[in-house]
């Protein structure tokens, strides 16, 4: 079984990397030399290299803030390379896996989303993601669209390694209060990826459609930033103190949702994936970091 993950680099590609992938599985993750996801005859070319008996498209613009004057670069990536991916693994028959956003929800519904409500981002980087999930659904019928959120890792920059840092600099930290979602460990949602894409290269009966994968539980960005700061402070130093405050006080280029909360029964009908809760995640990540 040949596989084929793009966005080998990022939080979710490098955890793919160290999965423990069954016998006989040969994972391959192109360099940016060999595939170019700007260039549509790269993706042509690497899909037709091969019999893939299905694709996973990690690759994203994920720098949410300077997708706001970097449009092109967002929707190059976003946007249109998924479309490609799945024009080209539509004419070979590969299914094909894609990693989306909570971005692609407004945050105005005060329950957590489910995978058929109205999408409204609010952002460019939304926007690029949800033009990438029309892209993978219009193409490619063998699709399965994986939403998540607020990705943590040992890897690469994310909220947890940032909090980490400024713990180390500051006394008191602040932080937004009134945006709440599940933080969602790359390595448990990498874990998720690859079992549907293992079914769906396998049965092709396997469930398609659009699912959300995020781990158990829900908080705040203030209410993670204090969980980190206990799990990092447990044995000594003086923790620092982390002060909730509006958005309003926190302005950044672009808006974000203030309700990320994503329903994930779905998923765990469709293929019986259910990710732990996200403090036991965060504290795996955080000894990690700290070991």
């Amino acid at each position: 079984m040949d596989i084929l993950v793009t966005g080998g680099t990022g939080q979710v590609g490098l955890e793919l990397r160290r999965h423990a992938w069954p016998e006989g599985a040969r994972v391959h993750f192109p360099d940016r030399a060999e595939l170019d996801l700007a260039q549509s005859k790269d993706i042509a070319r690497i899909i037709a290299s091969r019999s893939w008996s299905v694709v996973i498209n990690t690759a994203a613009f994920t720098a949410v803030d300077k997708a706001e004057t970097e449009v092109d670069a967002a929707f190059a990536l976003n946007a249109r390379a998924p479309a490609v991916l799945a024009i080209e693994t539509a004419k070979a028959q590969i299914p094909l896996v894609h990693v989306s956003t909570d971005y692609v929800f407004s945050g105005s519904k005060p329950e957590p989303y489910v995978e058929d409500d109205a999408i409204g981002p609010l952002c460019v980087y939304g926007t690029s993601k949800e033009a990438g999930e029309r892209g993978v659904r219009g193409a490619n019928p063998r699709h399965a669209i994986v939403r998540t959120a607020w990705v943590v890792s040992e890897h690469r920059a994310n909220f947890l390694k940032t909090m980490l840092r400024l713990s180390r600099e500051r006394e008191r930290l602040k932080v937004v209060v009134d945006q709440c979602g599940s933080p969602t460990s790359a390595r448990d949602l990498a874990g998720g990826l690859a079992r549907v894409a293992l079914a769906l290269a396998e049965d092709r009966s396997a469930p398609a459609g659009t699912f959300h994968l995020v781990n158990a539980g829900e908080t705040s960005w203030h209410g993670f930033a204090v969980e980190i700061m206990r799990l990092a402070f447990k044995a000594d130093g003086k923790r620092p103190i982390v002060d909730p405050i509006p958005t309003s006080a926190f302005p950044t280029p672009a808006k974000r949702p203030a309700n990320s909360r994503l329903a994930t029964a779905k998923i765990e009908k469709a293929y019986g994936i259910k990710l732990r809760p996200w403090p036991e995640a965060v504290a795996e990540i955080v000894a990690a970091l700290e070991s």
